[in-house]
């Protein structure tokens, strides 16, 4: 499928029909309305990509939709009930198969590339971009804690590059986006033919981004990796995301040694020093690190120290997400979970409070499940998540509380 917004219906098939790539093409549907001024046409083109991406019944043919989402006058009052329907009009024409709700809490809609960047995500592209065009510069290292985006970006990033660029419609880059256009074309420019590879750590993160990929025109899952597929593979650029989770040889399960010593003495590093984050260095001329510190949590992870260490070389770049998107209440919300749950509040000289946002405390396990079911009736985006409640003892290690 590929979707696209037009003044002119004839002369725009007639383009696209006569693209290698689109002439497979059989059908046409035209969306239209009189109250279709640009900025609605665009955002409801920009929205129509983004669900059916994670709808998932078709691959589509776009590049990435632009970079930031714009708001114009009654953007959420009028024109997003007015997607809704045509939304409405898809399923009933069976062009679209899931709800609108149903897409919102799928992993396709949650990682696509078809999404609008926040500030943050934006300025974190550029500074990758110029780390990947400066040769005085090895590796970027984004931070970021939970739900800042990180994998958003780099799958986004995934798509960037591997867009031709006469696929990509620069018109829907806004004014401020120029600079990564330019960025795009002088990368194209220099890197004609590239090697990429996005090492996920965790397999089952890993088999939901390879579905993914296998859903984005232009890439595939064989571009989704692990740290073991290192062993036979160099690249031009390697992207880690979740790279607190790149593991050391120090605490693995035993069922695990043999093979990371394998690769270790392929690679021709010290066995007793060697992590995966040192063949991943080894493995690539670039590297773009997507890193949380506070979200190593097992033993085996490799140590903060070594990632500091390479954050503090001369040929790393860092830059740093702060935007929060998991909870409506925003940073300041995780931070005071984060202070409260490691005993670090303050004592209270006046109310905290967040709006829009409902906390409360139980002493009734049932109670609590009850209300989060509700939650997920109403809303579709309620969790029950459990971490360490007290020290984890065994032969050789004992993890601290938090």
């Amino acid at each position: 499928m590929y979707i696209g917004e037009t003044i002119d219906i004839s002369t725009r098939l007639t383009y696209h029909l006569n693209d290698p790539s689109k002439q497979k093409l059989d059908e046409a549907y035209v969306v239209y309305g009189d109250k279709f001024n640009k900025s609605a046409t665009l955002d409801i083109e920009a929205r129509i990509i983004r669900y059916m991406a994670g709808d998932g019944v078709y691959s589509l043919l776009n590049a990435n939709i632009g970079l930031a989402e714009h708001s114009y006058y009654q953007r959420d009052e009028l024109y997003r009930e007015i997607f809704k329907s045509i939304w409405d009009e898809f399923r009933h024409m069976g062009i679209a198969k899931h709800t609108i709700r149903e897409i919102d809490n799928s992993d396709l809609f949650k990682y696509s590339p078809y999404k609008a960047l926040s500030r943050d995500q934006t300025q974190s592209l550029i500074k990758i971009l110029e780390t990947l065009l400066n040769d005085n510069y090895k590796r970027c290292v984004i931070e970021g804690i939970s739900g800042t985006g990180k994998t958003v970006l780099a799958v986004f990033l995934f798509k960037l590059l591997h867009t031709p660029e006469e696929n990509f419609n620069f018109t829907v880059f806004g004014p401020e986006d120029q600079h990564i256009v330019e960025l795009v074309k002088e990368f194209k420019k220099k890197k004609a033919s590239l090697r990429m590879a996005l090492i996920i750590p965790i397999e089952p993160f890993r088999d939901t981004v390879k579905h993914i990929f296998n859903h984005v025109k232009g890439l595939s899952a064989e571009m989704v990796v692990g740290p073991a597929d290192l062993a036979t593979s160099h690249y031009d650029i390697i992207l880690v995301d979740e790279a607190h989770r790149l593991r050391q040889r120090l605490n693995l399960m035993a069922k695990h040694y043999g093979i990371f010593d394998k690769i270790t003495d392929i690679l021709n590093l010290d066995r007793k020093t060697a992590t995966e984050l040192d063949w991943v260095l080894k493995r690539s001329n670039k590297t773009v690190l997507f890193y949380d510190e506070f979200q190593s949590v097992r033993p085996g992870d490799v140590p903060k120290e070594r990632f500091d260490e390479l954050k503090n070389e001369s040929q790393t770049k860092i830059e740093f997400l702060h935007s929060q998107f998991r909870v409506r209440g925003g940073l300041k919300y995780v931070k005071f979970i984060d202070k409260l749950l490691r005993c670090q509040l303050p004592a209270p000289t006046e109310k905290i409070t967040f709006k829009k946002y409902d906390f409360q405390l139980f002493d009734d396990l049932g109670e609590m499940i009850d209300l989060i079911k509700l939650k997920e009736m109403e809303y579709g985006y309620a969790r029950t998540v459990a971490g360490y409640a007290w020290p984890w003892p065994s032969k050789k290690i004992t993890i601290p509380l938090i």
